[in-house]
């Protein structure tokens, strides 16, 4: 099996960044691509990036284009989101996820691991 324990979150004031943390634990050989989500009360989870295993592809969802900035380090099994220029609108559980192949996917479903999430507030 797969543990993710993500850390990081936090009460941040507009225009603030934070540092997202994800660790994996486990069979960590069974893990490539890797991504962040976010849930709002009320609403759906949502997609903010994504990395492959390899660290050389990128994906993010628009909102967060040009202010977040995801990254990972192997050697330590760690996966990393640097949140600049936040707004109140990216408060949110924010989820580190895993899945077996080694490009980055935007969908939920195609996440096999998932962390239990650390929130992000952001006051205006």
């Amino acid at each position: 099996q797969v543990q993710l324990v993500e850390s990081g979150g936090g009460l941040v004031q507009a225009g603030g960044s934070l540092r997202l943390s994800c660790v994996t634990s486990g069979r960590t050989s069974s893990t490539g691509g890797m991504g962040w989500f976010r849930q709002a009360p009320g609403k759906e989870r949502a997609f903010v990036a994504a990395i492959s295993w390899s660290g050389g592809t990128t994906t993010y969802a628009d909102s967060v284009k040009g202010r977040f900035t995801i990254s990972k380090d192997n050697a330590k099994n760690l996966l990393y989101l640097q949140m600049s220029s936040l707004k109140p609108e990216d408060t949110a559980v924010y989820y580190c996820a895993a899945r077996r192949t080694l490009v980055p996917g935007r969908l939920p479903s195609e996440y096999d691991y998932w962390g239990q999430g650390t929130q992000v507030t952001v006051s205006s």
